[in-house]
């Protein structure tokens, strides 16, 4: 694996999002001295919560897995996430509403999951959940290291024995046909495939390595931190700061000042110049290229995941139709994609998915009061032409009523809505494309083929975050956190 050369004794690392406090946190626990620079003046980046009249509302991700990698980090700087986080395990994880008018949880625990599938499916689906099951697990351990969890320094590195197990769970191939193989009900293998969107990608099309995102949704389970989403950067930063880290606030980089090759300061808005041995840039991946002067060339150009429409609202009213996450399918999954991936328009027959935070952790909200988000996919701004400035206020009504329509009675009048987010206001929050999940996981967009996390051109500076390895996610954002200051610890 290679590093960065020369001493590396103090490193700025810029962005506190969830990438840049875990490579702070490995920083840290390998005896480096560290600054953090977060512009915003909380940490979260796209993790983050807003607190205001007595409201908890999370503004970016909402469903967390793997929470062990969250446990490594902090275990980095001999701390333990359970005396920071109480985290709680949803079950179901998932409930799940479709255009014939049927319903199915999705629960972790296998035994509980496979009566839910034997009582709506029958037997022989509960039989092909097994077997689909133990393959999802087959495709997580075999990748998990080397694949997901390893830096690349060239695509000879994929040449290793698990290559060919992976080849031989069918990782290669499609993921929709290889979950068609276990599953006959289409509605059961659209609970263990609809993950890949996630990563910018159709089900259909994903190769499938990618099924990897729904182990990590339908096997090792979902949780929610009590506080909301944001409590987890929080307690990150606390924790790094305990460690000795100096995190700064509400203090933007601006420049990288460089002697030769080498980054010698990072000078910020404030007019501050602070002297570095190496830099970790866990930003916007367009944010870090500005920084750099440029982005390095690539034979294929950058290509963005699909966008996201999303309504944040109270209410004093909830529906039993309503857990903590909620899908609501349209009736035509596969058009979905086309349309709002190569056609770049919107769904004309929405899936959404509906998070009932407060169904878990009422404290987020007054007494008697919900917070209710609602999640519609959308083309990027790279894909579609709309005028999200005109249209954004109709297609919030149209959603609301869509909702309305498939069972929340009232849910149009009753959901105060206060923020619509669409692909627009995303591209003013700085992100690239417009888009919230950054670069899609095409096969030239994965692994080794990846933006690097080393920088050429720039011997001592690295990446960190969901534009680079392994991807995009809280696990892979935390992992990434984790490689880049392997790069500089040679850990």
């Amino acid at each position: 694996m290679r590093t960065v050369s020369g001493a590396t004794d103090r490193i700025v690392v810029v962005g506190a999002g969830l990438a840049g406090l875990s490579a702070t946190l490995h920083l840290l626990g390998a005896g480096r001295q560290v600054t953090l620079l977060e512009q915003e003046p909380l940490p979260g980046g796209r993790a983050g919560s807003r607190h205001a009249d007595g409201y908890t509302v999370d503004t970016g991700a909402s469903v967390l897995t793997m929470p062990e990698l969250l446990d490594e980090a902090f275990a980095a700087v001999g701390q333990r996430m359970a005396d920071r986080l109480t985290l709680r395990p949803l079950d179901p994880a998932y409930r799940a509403h479709f255009a014939d008018g049927s319903t199915i949880h999705l629960y972790t625990d296998p035994a509980a999951m496979e009566t839910e599938i034997r009582a709506v499916a029958g037997p022989a689906e509960a039989a092909g959940y097994r077997r689909l099951r133990r393959w999802l697990t087959d495709l997580y351990t075999v990748q998990k290291d080397h694949f997901i969890g390893g830096n690349f320094d060239s695509p000879l590195d994929l040449l290793r024995p698990e290559l060919a197990k992976l080849a031989a769970l069918g990782g290669f191939g499609r993921l929709g046909p290889r979950i068609r193989r276990f599953l006959r009900d289409e509605r059961v293998r659209r609970l263990f495939s609809f993950q890949s969107l996630y990563a910018g990608l159709d089900p259909g099309r994903a190769i499938g390595a990618y099924g990897v995102i729904s182990y990590m949704d339908t096997v090792g389970g979902v949780y929610y931190p009590l506080g909301g989403m944001g409590g987890i950067t929080g307690a990150m930063a606390g924790a790094a700061e305990q460690a000795g880290a100096s995190v700064r606030l509400g203090t933007r980089a601006v420049c990288l000042e460089r002697a030769g090759s080498r980054v010698c300061a990072v000078r910020t808005a404030h007019g501050e110049r602070i002297e570095c041995d190496a830099v970790v840039l866990a930003t916007e991946l367009t944010t870090a290229y500005r920084l750099l002067g440029g982005p390095p060339r690539r034979a294929v150009p950058l290509r963005f995941s699909p966008s996201a429409v999303v309504l944040h609202g109270h209410s004093a009213r909830t529906w039993p139709q309503l857990a903590h996450h909620t899908i609501f399918f349209g009736g035509h999954w596969e058009r979905t994609f086309a349309e709002i991936i190569r056609d770049g328009t919107l769904m004309t027959d929405p899936s959404l998915l509906v998070t009932r935070p407060t169904a878990s952790d009422p404290g987020l909200a007054p007494e008697g009061r919900q917070v209710i988000s609602v999640l519609a996919p959308a083309p990027n701004l790279h894909t579609g032409t709309i005028d999200w400035a005109r249209v954004g206020p109709a297609y919030r009504d149209e959603l609301l009523r869509t909702l309305a329509r498939r069972g929340l009675n009232g849910f149009a009048e009753d959901l105060e809505v206060r923020e619509l987010v669409t692909p627009l206001e995303w591209g003013e929050r700085g992100l690239a494309a417009g888009t919230p999940f950054s670069l899609a996981h095409t096969f030239t967009q994965t692994g080794p083929f990846r933006p690097a996390n080393l920088v050429r051109g720039a011997d001592n500076v690295v990446l960190a975050g969901c534009g680079t390895t392994p991807g995009v996610g809280i696990p892979p954002v935390l992992i990434s956190g984790r490689l880049a200051a392997a790069r500089i610890t040679g850990r």
